[in-house]
């Protein structure tokens, strides 16, 4: 499986590609944790990539660095391409090679293309395929083929010239498939003039070709259908596991899968059996990862995908939103108010949508403004928005005429000035961005920097780097420089606990210490 790892490091190799001059002076100072400067170091372009790899690329040589940024491999003749853990592809002119990201060179830079999967790698030369095998520590040749790709399970999947489909690494190289796709880790689909089949990563058939339908739910769960019979099938590495069959018909309809019984719709399917059997039903939507089930009777629920009822039927409502707090939006009506699990209202339907309760606030709308009620149904926050998000940590985002801000709890604005656009970050922090520059917030909406930078991301607890005019620096959460925005590049080596910053002469200016920079 490819897998392309660090963006960090793309963007690195991009800018490295843009701005290195051959031949130009290059100092990397080496600081610890606390921005105590510890060594220096010269000459090259210095990459991170994975977890501990190190590499170092100057004069059209690679070499690989220990834990004190020393070298001890030395590729020659190579620049760095890309890394697709644990493969390092490297490139000589226009010809590509492969190393290990222990050092080790697989493949020399003498092929057109290579493709990557943990224990494997396919290389092309002209129409010719070669395989190296990381086990077999061996290379290979498995024929000359119109294109041929490494398979999600590892399989080699190779077409002929004549369009016709082989697996040239399993235990039938020659057998011809009509087609053959890929669309789990585990499996292939093989098509054959007998109809679909399974072949796992031994290249294996774990559900004979004899199937008239075939698709792919999610994860490793298969829809099958063959003649009369219906199957729900576990794809599995080794086996393919039926987990459910039956003689009557199941269908995919609004995105559920649903089984007729007489004519009749009578249960709800997940991947691997029934999920609801229940009579009376007429429809079924999804509502996220939930189920408005819609009865003859005139009543709707709100199933779970575990099966349990969120919201018992009622004919209070004929659409119920996921819900939280004890709550659930719902359309009541001609407008839309919350009920409870037994179905009682408990916010009558004046609103034209509804939003989830969080924290004690929902965001509910009428025309076209949006404001926030809390759980008394009481309007605490009136209807003066275009877009709104939930409060998360007694904080929000919302959106009026174009620009975005953040309020808390009563409504007050927390920035000074609203931005073209707020964001909140995976670790609770918020981007700020306003004409095309970015700033930072903490999660209780404190600004760090307001958008004065091309570039800025928290890298650690009181590290956050920050790029502008080209420049790169580091600021702490009160917006204190720890290294000027003065370096080239600067790398955080978690790993080894170090920062590396690059700059084109051989020391900071003092007029650009610390302690003279303030916060932007």
């Amino acid at each position: 499986m490819h897998k392309i790892h660090l963006f960090k490091f793309f963007i690195a190799l991009l800018l490295f590609v843009m701005f290195a001059r051959e031949g130009s002076t290059q100092t990397w100072e080496v600081f610890d944790s606390n921005f105590h400067l510890e060594k220096k170091l010269s000459k090259g372009e210095i990459f991170l990539l994975g977890n501990s790899l190190r590499i170092n690329v100057w004069n059209n040589d690679l070499s690989f660095l220990d834990s004190k940024y020393e070298p001890f491999t030395v590729i020659e003749d190579a620049s760095l391409y890309q890394f697709l853990e644990p493969w390092i592809i490297i490139k000589n002119n226009d010809k590509f090679g492969a190393l290990h990201e222990y050092g080790e060179q697989v493949l020399p830079a003498i092929y057109d293309e290579i493709d990557t999967y943990y224990t494997l790698l396919l290389a092309r030369k002209g129409e010719e395929y070669f395989v190296y095998d990381r086990g077999k520590r061996s290379t290979f040749s498995i024929g000359n083929f119109a294109s041929a790709r490494i398979a999600r399970n590892g399989q080699v999947i190779a077409q002929n010239s004549d369009g016709s489909f082989i697996l040239p690494l399993s235990e039938t190289p020659e057998h011809k498939y009509v087609s053959l796709t890929d669309p789990t880790d585990d499996v292939i689909v093989a098509r054959e003039a007998t109809g679909l089949g399974l072949i796992n990563m031994e290249g294996k058939y774990i559900l004979k070709p004899v199937i008239d339908e075939l698709t792919h739910l999610e994860d490793s769960y298969f829809y099958a259908k063959n003649s009369n019979e219906y199957l729900l099938i576990n794809a599995l590495s080794t086996t393919a596991d039926i987990r459910y069959n039956s003689f009557h018909r199941i269908s995919i309809e609004n995105d559920v899968m649903v089984e007729y019984i007489h004519g009749k719709l009578r249960r709800i399917m997940k991947n691997d059996g029934i999920l609801l059997d229940i009579v009376g039903m007429d429809s079924v939507r999804k509502s996220g990862d939930y189920f408005n089930v819609h009865f003859r009777d005139g009543t709707t629920g709100l199933l779970n995908k575990e099966g349990d009822w969120e919201v018992r039927p009622t004919k209070t409502a004929t659409g119920i939103l996921p819900g939280n707090e004890g709550a659930y939006g719902a359309k009541i009506g001609d407008g839309f108010g919350f009920i409870n699990a037994n179905g009682d209202t408990l916010v009558s339907p004046k609103f034209d949508q509804v939003k989830i309760f969080s924290e004690g606030m929902a965001s509910v709308k009428t025309g076209t403004k949006w404001g926030y009620i809390n759980q008394q149904n009481e309007l605490v926050i009136p209807y003066t928005y275009n877009t709104v998000g939930p409060f998360l940590q007694g904080i929000a985002i919302v959106q009026n005429d174009g620009t975005y801000n953040l309020i808390d709890k009563s409504g007050e604005s927390m920035l000074e000035t609203p931005y073209t656009r707020v964001s909140r970050m995976m670790d609770g922090y918020y981007l700020l961005e306003d004409k095309g520059l970015f700033g930072l917030a903490k999660p209780d909406g404190t600004v760090i920097s307001n958008p004065v930078y091309e570039e800025i991301r928290r890298e650690a607890k009181d590290k956050i780097l920050i790029r502008k005019d080209g420049k790169y620096g580091v600021i702490k959460e009160n917006g204190d420089f720890e290294l000027p925005l003065f370096y080239n590049a600067i790398l955080f080596d978690n790993k080894n606990d170090k920062i590396l910053a690059k700059s084109e002469t051989e020391a900071v200016p003092e007029v650009l210490s610390k302690k003279e920079l303030k916060k932007e």
